[in-house]
């Protein structure tokens, strides 16, 4: 099940420019940075509400990504499209269950299963034809319990 947005992100050429423009200029706390080598970006996150809020689901984040040492599909669409919005992203606690309802309702996805995302997370796509030509993707964190 669909439980929040967890992030919206930005594709950026160079990371530490935007790191610098939404961290220091614009004062979100940078989270921190990862490299994702199954999608060769690397990544930041930047949390949008105050870390000391209670909240059940976590707050959403700013991700910047930028393509990992240049490689990637992420150069194409920084080719394409320049620097700006990539997808959006929502948490969901069910990512399997979730991609099989959607594609029973005519949903297609970018890959056929769920692949590894930044912080140990499942991720899976949404392509963006069947979405008016917003990339979703959808993100499960791995259980704690």
């Amino acid at each position: 099940m669909i439980l929040s947005l967890d992030h919206v992100a930005i594709a950026v050429p160079e990371l530490p420019e935007a790191v610098q423009r939404f961290a220091e200029d614009l004062g979100l706390p940078l989270q921190g940075t990862e490299d994702v080598h199954a999608a060769q970006t690397r990544t930041a996150f930047l949390p949008v509400a105050a870390a000391a809020a209670p909240q059940p689901v976590p707050a959403p984040r700013i991700e910047l990504v930028t393509p990992l040492e240049g490689q990637g599909p992420l150069v194409r669409h920084l080719d394409r499209r320049g620097p700006g919005l990539h997808h959006l992203a929502f948490r969901t606690d069910d990512i399997d269950g979730d991609m099989a309802r959607l594609k029973d309702r005519g949903y297609r996805f970018t890959t056929p299963e769920p692949t590894e995302g930044a912080h140990h997370t499942r991720v899976a796509f949404l392509h963006p034809k069947d979405m008016g030509g917003v990339l979703i993707e959808l993100v499960e964190y791995p259980s704690h319990g």
